[in-house]
């Protein structure tokens, strides 16, 4: 096989550092467990880069391998720290007033994303966060289209209540 694969995931690969970190943050909720991931995704992509095909995708080739390795950790039953959203919530500090209310406002959204379960966690981040179309969620995460669309409506209306200031407004009960 050609080499023309190894050289496009070697030059591409730092582009994409930081969106996979953002997967690995969605997937893990740990800033450090996050980092890990994508060490071992680079990792695993140089080792495999004979595997990438030119002309497709690199961050969807690469999503897909990290998510791969954290699932295999999962099966494996490593042992993962908790969610740590005070050091998500750091992460996403910045100096700046204006920065620092948009922070405020995107660590509240992460807050709750971080708390959906897993699959719709991660679906969020997919199409909201990284712009995938439905279709190229179903298929890294191997469920149909509908699936997808499901469980975006689940979390879009798990995380309507982000408006609402009332306890009411926050189990879904009305007047």
């Amino acid at each position: 096989m050609p080499q023309s694969g190894d050289q496009d995931v070697r030059t591409g690969l730092a582009a994409h550092l930081v969106a996979l970190w953002r997967f690995g943050l969605v997937l893990s909720g740990s800033g450090q467990a996050a980092e890990e991931l994508v060490q071992a995704t680079c990792l695993r992509a140089l080792e495999r880069s004979h595997q990438f095909i030119p002309g497709t995708r690199l961050d969807r080739w690469l999503f897909a391998i990290e998510r791969s390795i954290w699932l295999n950790e999962i099966r494996a039953n490593k042992v993962r720290n908790p969610v740590e959203l005070d050091e998500a919530e750091a992460a996403l500090s910045f100096d700046g007033e204006r920065q620092f209310q948009t922070n405020i406002l995107a660590a509240q959204v992460l807050r709750h994303v971080q708390a959906l379960p897993a699959a719709l966690r991660e679906t969020v981040f997919l199409v909201y966060g990284e712009g995938l179309s439905y279709a190229e969620a179903a298929e890294m995460l191997a469920v149909p289209i509908g699936t997808v669309m499901s469980r975006l409506a689940s979390a879009r209306l798990r995380l309507a209540h982000l408006n609402r200031d009332t306890p009411e407004g926050a189990s879904g009960e009305t007047s």
